[in-house]
């Protein structure tokens, strides 16, 4: 992980670095805001901001927000400096972290907004056979192509896959394509020449340079708009990229993974896809088989889980119990591997005992997870969508996306990365939603959270 600090490196900050370097952070340091923002726009990004709370912090935000660059803040000050921390998290930064340093809270923080969890867990054989197929085809530079559900695992599969390869070392740059607007996603692609459009107020490096010698993660692939599939198709084929507004182009040296839920055969029938660009990235195909599909993993990742979210809410690490793992391996999950973590991320906290109990399984209103084929699937799905349809008549479509937000965020136990990712928008669009809910009076979740019910 990339870690780039602002301010000044005396006293507690630099207690700070030190820890976030022995946990595996790749620190750097800009003593202003304009030299962050330099060092931001030329191409050495970074994953996470750590800021004094001694700068302007609402100013760094907005001038990361005016020039697209996408990269979660964390402010630090002194522990009775209550007033920095609160202007701190209003102007837009996600987390404060009280100085002196925690060593454990640094972790935490690491690894929760730059999501540098990323294990690779399975058991089951056909996930193996999977895995064996990306071992063999890692240490190339062939385009690789990604697919599955939803949910499956896919981002995790292509960090797999640059951790096996010779470009290990480098970095690692993820782009999710569906997520960024489509009038933004070439500038986020292949950066942007001063005055190229509006607010393009300073040269700025795009994610190619960003990740050059490195891997470059196109992720939903299929999102991106024909137009642009024609510059990234020369891009990969002439390794070579154009700066919007540039005049000449600009040599890189990266390996291309690329992910897609969709069928993107089909795609290319219905020409919302190109087919030579398809080829190019389809070199080599791994698919990601559903977790209904690899039933040994369940139980392998529930454990896995109900391990991790124990230690991260301070709780005891306690076995799932015979009735409880009877009832994961009976569920369909049809959010695959990121709905079977959310829910044994609820059970944790819900379990009481020596055991997590069948009585902790269960979906975020509350009720016991439906079972597989053997439950009235079909007469639960009918009943949930009649309930849904009266719930929807008589209000407004702010009143309904505000509640879709609300109630995402509650499944998510109040996680904003998992909620935007459901969501399909970006972390920016979620935190301006929330932050005008909170202003409105309306209770917002946090994280560890179930959202308290509409009135």
């Amino acid at each position: 992980m990339r870690l780039l600090i602002i301010g000044s490196l005396n006293g507690d900050l630099t207690t700070a670095t030190k820890i976030a370097i022995d946990r595996g952070a790749k620190v750097t340091h800009a003593p202003t805001i304009e030299s962050a923002l330099k060092d931001l726009r030329s191409g050495r990004g970074a994953d996470l901001l750590m800021v004094d709370v001694g700068n302007d912090i609402a100013e760094l935000i907005e001038h990361l927000d005016a020039e697209h660059i996408h990269v979660p803040v964390v402010a630090c000050g002194v522990e009775h400096d209550a007033r920095a921390a609160v202007a701190a998290i209003q102007a837009g930064a996600k987390e404060y972290i009280p100085l002196p340093p925690d060593a454990d809270l640094i972790a935490a923080i690491l690894e929760a907004v730059a999501a540098e969890s990323h294990a690779l867990i399975y058991r089951d054989e056909k996930m193996a056979e999977v895995l064996q197929l990306a071992s063999q085809v890692a240490a190339s530079d062939a385009s690789i192509l990604i697919t599955g559900e939803s949910g499956t695992g896919k981002e995790v599969m292509a960090r797999h896959l640059h951790q096996k390869s010779a470009r290990a070392g480098k970095a690692f740059i993820s782009v999710n394509c569906a997520a960024i607007p489509e009038n933004l996603l070439e500038s986020e692609l292949f950066g942007h020449e001063k005055g190229a459009f509006t607010g393009a107020v300073a040269r700025r490096l795009g994610k190619f340079e960003e990740a050059n010698a490195g891997t470059l993660l196109l992720d939903e692939i299929s999102e991106m708009d024909v137009r642009l599939q024609a510059k990234l198709l020369r891009a990969i084929q002439e390794r070579v990229i154009d700066r919007v507004g540039g005049s000449k182009p600009v040599p890189v040296d990266i390996r291309i993974i690329a992910t897609s839920n969709r069928d993107l055969q089909a795609a290319v029938r219905e020409g919302s896809f190109r087919e030579d660009l398809l080829y190019r990235l389809n070199v080599v195909n791994l698919k990601v088989p559903p977790l209904r599909e690899r039933p040994a993993d369940i139980l392998e990742l529930a454990d896995h889980f109900a391990a991790k979210y124990a230690d991260a809410n301070g709780l005891p690490a306690r076995p799932l119990s015979s009735e409880a793992r009877r009832q994961l391996l009976a569920c369909r999950w049809p959010g695959n591997v990121r709905e079977l973590e959310n829910t044994i991320h609820r059970a944790v906290l819900l379990a009481s005992g020596d055991e997590i109990g069948i009585e902790a399984i269960r979906t975020p209103d509350g009720a016991p997870a439906v079972g597989g084929p053997g439950s009235d699937a079909a007469t639960h799905a009918a009943q949930t969508a009649e309930a849904v349809s009266r719930e929807l008549v008589g209000k407004t479509v702010a009143e309904v996306e505000r509640e879709l937000i609300l109630e995402t965020l509650g499944h998510c136990l109040g996680n904003r990365t998992h909620a935007a990712n459901i969501l399909g928008i970006s972390i920016r669009t979620l935190r301006n939603k929330l932050k005008q809910y909170a202003q409105e009076g309306i209770e917002v979740p946090v994280p560890g959270d179930v959202r308290p019910a509409l009135t």
